[in-house]
């Protein structure tokens, strides 16, 4: 990794365009997430501490761990970079000076195209993957435990809860629709390992997903997504999410055509990276609460 955690944590933005997504996201999962940026800050936050040798010495033992490669936290942290895809620095040039709480979108329309439904679903099983994979790093348990991960979203809060509504409202409901659920486990069975192949995402995160060949992952991603959809399902149902709900919601800070809705979601798939930023988060959290009990 070429920066250290704290530079990381102490990098992240108070507003912008991400933030601006995550806070309108706040209806469907209320008051959960709240954008801790700074490493001390992140410290006294998590731990409620106020004596500054106390906070240093924390801070200090979560350094080590996160520079100690066989504890997994690095390659959490470049699973959550990575899975925001490679197209970002268009969205960023864009947006340069547009980064208040209104971006107008119209504008940017003839900057973006539309991913067809195969790709979007093969971005969105990775992303789910991704978070997996992070989790058992993050935990210290075997990369393919699915059943642990799933048990554990009963679990999830803050900014571990608010990506996976993200995940659903931005890279499922808005761009594949109502029934996203079923059209990705559909597209992912119709998806062979050579398409598989020639996904910019999978091609770079390959070798942290578990399976000896593409074969052997695209079923491990499958399975992952089967087993995870049925926590998607009750998030939707119990909120009553669906495409027109989270689009007016986003509308309060972003000027969109609500007839252009896969626009809509390459636009934000371009310029926002809520995973790396929530992601981000996660790890410095759990390196705290580690470095605290430890201490």
């Amino acid at each position: 990794m070429s920066k250290p955690i704290f530079e990381l944590v102490d990098e992240l933005p108070t507003s912008g365009l991400t933030i601006s997504m995550l806070n309108a996201l706040d209806f469907a999962a209320p008051g959960e997430w709240q954008n801790i940026v700074g490493f001390v800050n992140t410290i006294k936050h998590v731990t409620g501490e106020s004596d500054e040798s106390l906070i240093q010495a924390i801070g200090e033992r979560a350094i080590y761990l996160y520079n100690d490669r066989s504890q997994g936290y690095q390659q959490s942290m470049w699973l959550y970079q990575t899975v925001d895809g490679t197209d970002k620095a268009l969205g960023a040039v864009a947006l340069a000076n547009k980064v208040g709480e209104t971006v107008p979108l119209l504008g940017f329309l003839n900057k973006v195209t539309p991913k067809p439904d195969k790709a979007q679903t093969i971005d969105l099983t990775l992303k789910l993957v991704a978070e997996l994979v992070a989790f058992c790093q993050i935990n210290g348990i075997p990369g393919n435990s699915i059943g642990d991960f799933v048990a554990s979203l009963g679990e999830y809060s803050g900014e571990s809860l608010i990506r996976m509504v993200a995940l659903v409202c931005v890279d499922g409901l808005i761009p594949l629709g109502p029934d996203f659920i079923s059209k990705a486990i559909s597209g992912i069975s119709q998806t062979s390992p050579q398409e598989l192949e020639k996904n910019s995402i999978f091609s770079t995160m390959k070798d942290a997903i578990p399976g000896s060949d593409s074969s052997s992952k695209l079923n491990f991603i499958g399975e992952t997504f089967d087993s995870v959809k049925g926590w998607m399902d009750d998030l939707v149902t119990s909120k009553g999410l669906n495409p027109e709900q989270v689009l007016s919601e986003l509308q309060e800070f972003v000027e969109i055509a609500d007839d252009k809705l896969d626009y809509v979601a390459a636009f934000l798939d371009m310029a926002t990276n809520y995973y790396e930023h929530t992601g981000t988060q996660t790890l410095a959290r759990r390196l705290i609460e580690r470095a605290a009990a430890e201490i």
